[in-house]
């Protein structure tokens, strides 16, 4: 049974990010599904959320702010590069960066309370307002803060005042104690702050508004747009949070802030409070599953049709890539946020679509993997250029190899370039070590570390690579970008060549010219049966191995394709077919020297296997030599 014609047409996963998918994308309808981070966020237990990019955390912050989502008023807060700039140059003498700029973030937290209160006031108290709530009003006219400016707007003339300290507070009647008795320019902007919160929180006390209504949800949003590396960026954001706190046990139940940070953000914060916000604090973490739903209710309303699990992952994409059912081999190969899925999705419709195909076929998904992995290598490097400028250049490493990385291995790599990243990068020079590297490379996703039968990759509680690990894989969704699809890239086997003689074998140059007049056919059968023997004493030797799963079995397909080239070539000799049979035994050699290398190569020089693939393809030569002469050979599966 096939979808019916033109609905691969019309379906769409949505937009990249949240704020384009509430204008024309499907957010704006009834597809944003409440996660575990939403709910903690709405009920108010959690107030800091934090999600690397992509993660959702603005589809959060939205849904909150609609009619759905927080039951009462809500306020968005989201800096620009103009708004960012006042707040990092703020300074006051006397205070601290971070509390300079906690003064300005409560400075516009308590005007917004304040043009809440006033007019929440009118409309659901009905009566005669208390004098609290006049005071408050006539604050805002006197100040200028009745209208509806931009955020830059509220922001400068916030900052002027503070800096001055020529607030208007004549409305709560203190005005005259303030900018007396010599205090600093930092102390008096705290007095003056101090006035105007203590008015707001009256009113707020005066209509009960903590009893009787849902409190005020301030929401703050987009930080990563104001953010750099520099310190002032630092203190902006610590400002905000020691702000957010403070607003939260002020004000009591009357207002709430909920924050949404990135994670390379916060985890870079360093000041003497951070522990006090682990309470607060809330990752943002999707499962398989939960993505798998994300994307049927998307599909679902995309098409306007109640579309099955079956219907889209059975009919509209094909039952199963590369062997894998379709769904686990797009989560796989995709890193666990829901802008991923939706760009994985939308490249697999696209795809399908420019091909005028009515489903989208297993060719379609592979050819779209490929873009993908492409457009999120590139993504990677730009999403972390802040806080990781060096980590594109740290790609090459991972280039045209195999995917599993052993740590002796990237040592080797990262001396090669460790020179030319620290004289490029001269500022990161502490993280420019084999383990900084290893630890920003895990941090970002980029690689996972093998613990047991499991390749953990960063998220949830996971421990970073410790010190003794020393096993690394890159994650599915680069590979393809960085032609790094197989665990270890394994040498061509090419029967028809062979290794040239070695100088001193006398014997072996002997052997080829030999060839030419024939050999007897228990001879040729004796010398494949050597790489048969050969081929299954390592793997023996392979399966008592301790190589990482993804390379063993590879090396393991290669001795197999070896033995199976031996085993055709016992067929089609006993049939009476011409075969340079020595020339075969060479080859066989030959491939066996180039596994050991390559694994020489990714740090498995002194496995047992490794000097097993030796032995066997020196035992090979010998006995080819020793077909003439008498001779044999063979290696050893001890190990």
């Amino acid at each position: 049974m096939h979808p019916e014609p033109g609905l691969l047409s019309i379906l769409f996963f949505g937009r990249d990010d949240a704020e384009t998918d509430l204008q024309n994308g499907l957010l704006k309808g009834p597809v944003f599904r409440p996660t575990y981070a939403y709910r903690e966020a709405l009920s108010g237990r959690k107030s800091l959320i934090i999600g690397r990019k992509g993660s959702g955390k603005s589809a959060i912050c939205r849904q909150l702010a609609t009619p759905d989502g927080h039951p009462g008023a809500s306020v968005l807060i989201a800096p620009d590069d103009a708004a960012g700039d006042e707040i990092r140059r703020f300074a006051l003498q006397g205070l601290t960066p971070d509390t300079a700029k906690s003064l300005i973030w409560r400075y516009l937290f308590a005007v917004h309370a304040a043009r809440h209160l006033t007019g929440h006031a009118r409309a659901a108290h009905g009566r005669r307002l208390p004098g609290s709530v006049r005071a408050v009003r006539s604050f805002l006219e006197a100040n200028g803060e009745s209208d509806d400016a931009r955020l830059y707007e509220r922001l400068r003339r916030g900052i002027g005042r503070l800096q001055s300290a020529d607030l208007s507070l004549k409305a709560f009647g203190v005005e005259a104690a303030l900018g007396i008795g010599g205090a600093s320019e930092g102390a008096e902007a705290s007095r003056q702050l101090d006035v105007l919160e203590a008015g707001v929180q009256a009113a707020f006390a005066d209509l009960d508004c903590a009893r009787l209504h849902p409190p005020l949800l301030l929401l703050v949003d987009q930080l990563e747009q104001v953010w750099t590396i520099e310190p002032e960026s630092h203190a902006l954001v610590t400002g905000l949070l020691l702000a957010a706190k403070h607003a939260i046990s002020f004000y009591g139940n009357a207002v709430r802030t909920t924050l949404f940070i990135r994670a390379d953000i916060y985890d870079t914060l360093n000041f003497g409070d951070g522990d006090k916000f682990h309470s607060d604090e809330i990752r943002i973490s999707w499962t398989r599953e939960a993505l798998e739903d994300l994307a049927l209710f998307r599909a679902r309303a995309s098409v306007g049709l109640p579309l099955t699990w079956h219907m889209l992952w059975e009919e509209l994409f094909p039952v199963s890539v590369m062997g894998e059912p379709t769904s686990e081999y797009i989560f796989r190969r995709s890193l666990p946020r829901p802008r991923d899925t939706i760009q994985f999705l939308n490249v697999c419709r696209n795809i399908a679509d420019e091909a005028g195909h009515v489903v989208i076929s297993e060719d379609d998904v592979l050819a779209a993997t490929d873009r993908f992995s492409r457009l999120k290598l590139q993504d990677l490097a730009k999403e972390y250029l802040i806080s990781h400028p060096f980590l594109r250049s740290l790609f090459p490493l991972f280039e045209n190899t195999g995917y599993v990385v052993m740590r002796s291995t990237l040592e080797e790599r990262f001396e090669g370039c460790r020179e030319t990243l620290h004289r490029e990068f001269s500022d990161y020079t502490e993280s420019l070590t084999t383990q900084g590297v290893i630890d920003v490379l895990y941090g970002v996703g980029f690689i996972g570390v093998k613990r047991g039968n499991d390749t953990v990759y960063a998220g949830g509680s996971a421990t970073p690579p410790l010190p003794d690990e020393h096993e690394f894989h890159v994650h599915p969704c680069f590979r393809p970008a960085l032609n790094s699809l197989g665990a270890m890239e394994l040498p061509a086997y090419l029967p028809s060549r062979a290794r040239h003689p070695v100088m001193g074998h006398g014997s072996l140059a002997a052997a080829i010219t030999a060839s030419d007049v024939g050999l007897t056919v228990n001879r040729s059968v004796r010398l494949l049966n050597e790489v048969t023997a050969a081929g299954e004493r390592l793997l023996r030797q392979l399966t008592r191995s301790d190589l990482p799963d993804g390379t063993r079995e590879e090396v393991y397909v290669g001795i197999a394709q070896v033995m199976a080239a031996a085993e055709a070539s016992r067929r089609e000799h006993a049939d009476g077919g011409r075969l340079d049979v020595p020339r075969h035994v060479l080859a066989a050699s030959s491939y066996f020297d180039a596994l050991a290398t390559r694994l020489a190569t990714h740090g498995f020089r002194d496995r047992t296997v490794t000097r097993g693939l030796e032995d066997e393809a020196r035992a090979l030569i010998r006995s080819v030599g020793g077909s003439i002469s008498g001779g044999g050979g063979g290696g050893s599966d001890s190990g």
